[in-house]
């Protein structure tokens, strides 16, 4: 089971790179000035939906943003909210909004785990209600709608491309022992100036870091795409820019080179399956410096795979696919931004207000 395609879920609010703000000049209108904290060609964003989220986000948080920290994060949560309504307009155009009964289905999806107590107490944890979560349901399988029938359907893959691919890459399908394809999502204790995330999302603390873990497991569990939230959020240098894959690990590296937590939580994943939080401390000091989640991509037996295999071809297609689509995804995320008209008035008012947090 290989990654699936961005599925945005609940509480996260994440399309991937940052919109661009259209400050404009003069004198706001009391209505603008006042319950909109944003408009998207000319349709509001209001006060109190940032306000919604943002107490979903830092509620149950072990310390409470403050000061410049806060306000941060209003404006993170509004650019969320921009990249959202900037999608759903462009569903209408396309007449892709998502039907009741595609929500009603999603709904029964989202609670099938749960016992009907346990799903409302989930709710009242993240301080959403049954409204709340059809909305942000409905938006999240528009968004896909979208991306499905602009980009995925148009993606194809020949026989040519195959066989090219499997000529420069024979070597990797010749394997000795069994190996995983693993990806991760990390967060750090401490701060790292070359975190490059889309959202360009930093822990700063121990505490910091295991708020944003859990709203991340949070995300994941919500249904999110690993990949997209990986892209968005982690801060693995390396990975996270292709999605915290981190390719193909043989068996042996794992149960030799991997701390045993890690090692442990892979060994029991079936693919496809995502790890719960793992701790990651210091083997010195046992002191934490961080925390990951995995995900097993696929397992991998030992031995030569040739180009007639079906596996062989399944994996290339989908490996050659999911390239093709986040390089498409990322350029029609851009084209859409380009054309809307975005005034974001909290971001006026910070920058009206530089002395003040």
């Amino acid at each position: 089971m290989r990654r699936n395609s961005a599925t945005h879920t609940t509480t996260a609010l994440a399309l991937g790179a940052l919109v661009g703000l259209s400050l404009l000049a003069g004198c706001k209108s009391k209505d603008e000035a006042g319950e909109a904290a944003a408009r998207v060609n000319g349709r509001k964003i209001l006060r109190s939906e940032v306000d919604k989220y943002y107490l979903n986000q830092t509620t149950g948080a072990p310390q409470q943003p403050t000061g410049e920290q806060a306000t941060s994060l209003r404006l993170s949560i509004l650019r969320d909210l921009i990249d959202q309504e900037i999608m759903m307009q462009r569903a209408e155009k396309l007449g892709l909004l998502a039907t009741d009964a595609e929500v009603d289905a999603k709904v029964t999806e989202f609670k099938a785990p749960y016992t009907q107590e346990e799903f409302e107490k989930r709710l009242k944890e993240r301080n959403i209600t049954r409204d709340d979560l059809r909305r942000d349901l409905r938006r999240n399988l528009t968004i896909q709608k979208v991306l499905n029938k602009e980009i995925s359907s148009k993606i194809t893959i020949s026989d040519a491309d195959v066989t090219a691919y499997w000529e420069e890459h024979k070597s990797e399908f010749n394997l000795i022992e069994p190996r995983y394809h693993l990806a991760q999502i990390l967060v750090t204790t401490q701060p790292n100036p070359q975190v490059r995330n889309l959202k360009n999302s930093k822990a700063q603390s121990e505490a910091e870091a295991k708020k944003k873990i859990q709203e991340i497991m949070n995300r994941l569990e919500s249904g999110e795409d690993f990949a997209t939230v990986a892209m968005n959020y982690s801060e693995d240098p390396q990975t996270a820019g292709n999605g915290g894959d981190l390719g193909f690990a043989p068996e042996s590296s794992l149960r030799t080179g991997e701390e045993p937590a890690t090692r442990d939580a892979v060994l029991r994943l079936k693919p496809g399956e995502v790890s719960s939080i793992i701790s990651i401390a210091n083997p010195r000091t046992r002191q934490a410096w961080g925390y990951r989640i995995i995900k097993l991509l696929a397992k991998e037996p030992a031995g030569q795979r040739e180009l007639g295999d079906p596996r062989v071809q399944q994996i290339i297609r989908e490996q050659l696919r999911e390239r093709r689509e986040q390089l498409l995804k990322a350029a029609y995320y851009e084209t859409v931004r380009n054309e809307a008209r975005v005034e974001n008035y909290l971001a006026e008012e910070i920058l009206g207000s530089p002395g003040e947090k």
